[in-house]
């Protein structure tokens, strides 16, 4: 009996063909799907930071408006100060009545007549 079982694995020593193709088979099937659900995981991010962006611009407008009675002239006024007089941190890409995103994509332009905020760009929310 152990000289048959010796026999059995000297013969079969490795992998054939096949099995290794049907190995690599599956190992690029189960790559394609993790690539494909990881692309909208970022997708998704990228909205979400653009909703949070619009909402805190937009509060910080609005906590202006209520302190001095009308709306900011532009972006920037709300970075000046610091303590209450700070309604927004500065940050790269806000100047003016922009708030650009180039990493996601997205622009937050800001009216100063009326207050009204706008988003264009690739994911705009």
């Amino acid at each position: 009996m152990f000289r048959a079982i010796q026999r059995a694995r000297e013969e079969e020593s490795g992998f054939t063909l096949i099995e290794l193709l049907i190995v690599i088979v599956i190992l690029g099937v189960l790559a394609g799907v993790v690539i494909f659900s990881v692309g909208g995981i970022t997708d998704k991010g990228e909205v979400a930071a653009c909703k949070t962006d619009l909402k805190t611009v937009a509060v910080a407008v609005e906590a202006f408006k209520a302190k001095n009675g009308s709306f900011p002239p532009d972006l920037d006024v709300l970075t000046d100060g610091t303590g209450p007089d700070q309604f927004l941190r500065p940050q790269a890409g806000l100047s003016g009545t922009t708030l650009v995103q180039t990493q996601s994509g997205y622009t937050i332009t800001y009216d100063p007549t009326d207050g009204t905020l706008t988003t264009s760009g690739a994911n705009a929310c």
